[in-house]
């Protein structure tokens, strides 16, 4: 064993002893899906080191499998296996389930070359783009999501967990009988998600919780963990937690916003302007913002990954409809906040909370590298309420249903090639699959409007 391997080994040694002397007795080896719900196995504490050298074994049908458990692809070689390789930077005690311990995996085929489907290997390689050029993308999420209850009664078996109007920018037992917002937000403290303020958000028990700014790779991470975490602890509630776009037809949608900063080597921001141009943005600001809006229609297929995603984009509803940016204007694809210095940022808007957080890092990142690497230029930015403006003035139209979103996506050239081909290809197919299927289903809404008058 090499000087190397031996370090390693006592390391895992001494944070598996750790682990089991503060009562851990087993580790969940989870990975995302390509829909970003966590895939993966317990294992007994006592077999990590071994499935650290090893790997965990899962069929690869479960990346083709969609979200009404139809497996939808991969006949084709009789589903072989993929390896999960635990990433030990990621070992964290559960804080609601103390004897259990998470661990983030990398997948990889049984030949031990990547798996081109694995969402957290595409964020790998856009961090990777983004290091060729001497840059570090450094990102925090906003994640809203509703809390609901069981409600029989309900069209669809669940109404929102309090429905009391206006509570939103407000905290404490009014808003949130059960004291849910405090139990998650003090969880993800101690399982080092990062989170840095917590609300009630506009809808009746929508809320929202900021996860502080990190590395890419660390951020999506924490962001993954976190969705996870607000489901588990909702159902321990008897509540359901969503992150669905359009949960309800009377109330608001839930979004996902990225806050995106870019540090040189030297770890300053690169997005600010020299200090004698205040107010401004740096060159390299300006391509990444223009290589977001060139890609945005293939990009919303990442952002809002769902049919429903789609029925909370309008102009209304603060969603974006058109690609264009804007300082500090909400109606924008791209806003770019008003602090400067070592704070200036952008801020992608377009996506809700059903999307799977490595696919819309990565797609957000592989879009504005290309602007950079282009030397790209924005349009002017917008001004006011975008729909106001003459109708040149306001950007072109975003994709309005979700098969033009995947359409756009399929005909993305660089996004494609970036994102990974299989990966690309396997979504593509699950998606499809899914929109034929609501295609072909017949809704409450079919019956109401049709069958007494026609």
């Amino acid at each position: 064993m090499t000087e190397t391997a031996e370090a390693g080994q006592a390391t895992l040694e001494a944070r598996v002893g750790a682990l089991t002397d503060a009562g851990v007795r087993f580790v969940r080896v989870v990975y995302p899906d390509l829909h970003g719900i966590p895939r993966g196995k317990e294992i007994p504490i006592g077999e990590l080191a071994e499935a650290v050298e090893n790997g965990v074994y899962f069929v690869e049908a479960i990346m083709t499998v969609d979200l009404r458990h139809n497996v939808v692809a991969g006949f084709e070689h009789g589903f072989q296996d993929i390896v999960a390789r635990a990433d030990l930077g990621t070992l964290v005690q559960t804080p609601w389930e103390p004897t259990v311990a998470w661990c983030l995996a990398d997948l990889e085929r049984v030949t031990g070359e990547p798996y081109g489907a694995d969402p957290r290997g595409a964020l790998r390689r856009a961090m990777a783009s983004w290091a060729e050029l001497g840059c570090t993308p450094v990102i925090a999420p906003e994640l809203e999501f509703y809390l609901c209850r069981e409600d029989a009664s309900a069209r669809c078996g669940f109404k929102p967990y309090e429905e009391n109007d206006s509570h939103v920018y407000t905290a404490g037992c009014v808003a949130d009988p059960q004291g849910l917002l405090s139990e998650l937000f003090s969880a993800s403290l101690d399982f080092g998600i990062g989170p840095c303020a917590a609300n009630h958000e506009f809808g009746r028990s929508q809320f929202e919780i900021n996860i502080k700014h990190g590395e890419g790779l660390d951020s999506a991470d924490r962001a993954f963990r976190f969705k996870a975490l607000v489901k588990e602890l909702a159902a321990r509630a008897g509540l359901m937690a969503t992150f669905m776009g359009k949960p309800w037809n009377d109330d608001e949608g839930s979004g996902f916003h990225l806050h995106l900063s870019i540090l040189d080597e030297a770890g300053e921001n690169v997005l600010a302007a020299p200090d004698d141009q205040e107010g401004e943005l740096s060159p390299l600001a300006l391509q990444y913002i223009a290589g977001v809006l060139a890609h945005a229609p293939a990009l919303m297929a990442f952002f809002n990954p769902t049919v429903n995603s789609y029925r909370r984009i309008h102009p209304e509803a603060l969603v974006p409809t058109r690609m264009n940016w804007g300082h500090d204007n909400r109606f924008t694809l791209v806003r770019v906040p008003p602090e400067r210095g070592a704070h200036t940022r952008v801020e992608v808007r377009i996506g809700d909370g059903a999307a799977n957080p490595y696919l819309a890092y990565a797609a957000a990142l592989n879009a504005g590298i290309d602007g950079v690497r282009r030397g790209l230029e924005p349009p002017a930015p917008v001004v006011g309420n975008v729909y106001e403006l003459p109708e040149e003035e306001q950007g072109a139209l975003l994709p309005t249903s979700f098969p033009e979103a995947l359409g756009a996506l399929e005909a993305d050239e660089m996004i494609r090639a970036a994102m990974g081909e299989e990966l690309v290809s396997t979504f593509l197919e699950i998606k499809r699959y899914e929109v034929d299927r609501y295609r072909r289903y017949v809704t409450d809404w079919d019956f109401a409007e049709y069958a007494h008058h026609l």
